[in-house]
């Protein structure tokens, strides 16, 4: 018996003996398979697609839409309106009320005399470089350097200048990037370098760009000129739409110094937006709805845009109403600083652009014809109609069609 158990226990152990030899085996292609997978990872995480990808991150250069056209594009904007835009009210303010002290020459660069409002315009290409090059997160160097490479920049591509400013100033900042912080003289290779491509490019690009942006400022303004009722709708809408979506309606304007007529439709899609946006959603936003849309963006709405798409008809439709009305009937034009146009009712810088461009055209409008005028009652009128009180008429009541038709229900544009 003994002799039989012995037998069966070899067995047993020859048996699970091979089982365990066939695991081993296993376990050892296993391992040798997953050494095989981590090694093409680690060859293809090598690469140099990689590097460079890793490189782009570790520098934070990402090249994308939103970075370029929603973020540089907007930054541009804040950095004409914290210089041209704001230049220009000064100048403005001192002539119509005889503040002597703004309008008196502060300093004379090159025979040419300045007062406080020209030396804050005359800073636009160095402010908007600097606002670009804050808004791609540049570091110091880079962005000090900028300051200089806006100023060329803006120069050389003369009333284009904000296109090439834009385009060159993203080239450069990158560039800067890049090499900040790769060598041990980063004080003098970083700005060698963001100097050198800014102001290189300028020299190449700048006046081409500027001039391209140029022709067609001046060929949208033409055919606004040439058909008021259709190009009134065009021009009304698209830069309307343009200011409530996360991109900068008055940085394309000011790219395309849009003055006139086309200004004037401009305007008015803009306030059409804006005012109608705040007056149909008084019911969820009160008062502080009412400023914040009114008197500081549309763009507040995106979110509820996103989820209902049908709240954004009634201000759309607005502005193909109320931009016509401004070209064909009151003959509105905006002859103010270009960046003006695009930016309605946000506080009120649009309608202080129209009546800028009554009093004292800026450069861009006398390059096309513009000359001062006195306003009137007319003029008045047209401005206050066509800003404020058509929008906040006709946007609620379009608003309540759709409320009927369940395009649209209560708290759908309630701003959170």
């Amino acid at each position: 018996m003994s002799k039989v158990n012995k037998e069966a226990n070899k067995e047993v152990t020859k048996e699970v003996t091979e089982v365990t030899k066939e695991e081993i085996k296993e376990e050892t292609k296993t391992e040798k398979k997953n050494e095989t997978k981590n090694e093409t990872k680690e060859k293809k995480d090598s690469g140099p697609d990689n590097k460079i990808a890793a490189f782009l991150k570790k520098k934070d250069v990402e090249i994308s839409l939103k970075r370029y056209g929603i973020d540089a594009l907007g930054a541009m904007a804040q950095g004409l309106f914290c210089s041209l835009l704001i230049g220009t009210i000064i100048d403005t303010v001192g002539k119509q009320f005889g503040i002597g002290f703004l309008t008196q020459t502060v300093a004379t660069v090159a025979g040419k005399e300045y007062t406080a409002g020209g030396i804050a315009s005359a800073m636009s290409g160095p402010a908007m470089a600097a606002a670009i090059g804050y808004a791609l997160k540049c570091p110091p160097l880079v962005l000090f350097s900028l300051i200089a490479v806006g100023f060329a920049c803006n120069a050389l591509g003369g009333a284009g200048g904000p296109l090439a400013v834009l385009i060159v100033a993203i080239i450069a900042s990158e560039c800067g990037k890049l090499i900040s912080k790769e060598t041990k003289v980063d004080i003098l290779v970083t700005p060698l370098v963001t100097l050198g491509v800014g102001i290189g490019l300028s020299a190449l690009i700048a006046k081409p760009l500027g001039d391209f942006a140029l022709w067609t400022g001046g060929a949208i303004m033409w055919a606004t000129k040439l058909q008021p009722f259709l190009m009134g709708i065009l021009v009304s809408v698209l830069v309307g739409v343009a200011l409530t979506l996360p991109i900068s309606s008055a940085a394309i304007c000011a790219a395309l110094s849009l003055t006139g007529l086309a200004g004037g439709a401009a305007v008015a899609g803009c306030s059409a937006q804006m005012v109608g946006f705040a007056v149909m959603s008084f019911k969820e936003n009160k008062w502080g709805g009412l400023v914040s849309q009114g008197l500081g963006t549309s763009m507040l709405q995106m979110g509820n845009i996103v989820k209902n798409p049908r709240i954004w008809i009634a201000p759309i439709l607005t502005s193909a109403i109320t931009g016509p009305i401004a070209t064909c009937l009151f003959k509105l034009e905006m002859n103010g600083a270009p960046v003006s146009s695009g930016m309605g009712t946000c506080g009120l810088v649009g309608q202080i652009g129209v009546y800028t461009g009554w009093t004292n055209p800026s450069e861009a409008a006398l390059s096309q014809g513009a000359v001062a005028i006195t306003p009137g009652a007319w003029e008045w009128a047209g401005l206050i109609l066509i800003s404020i009180v058509l929008p906040a008429i006709l946007c609620p009541i379009i608003n309540m069609g759709l409320k009927k038709l369940g395009w649209v229900k209560d708290g759908d544009m309630k701003l959170s």
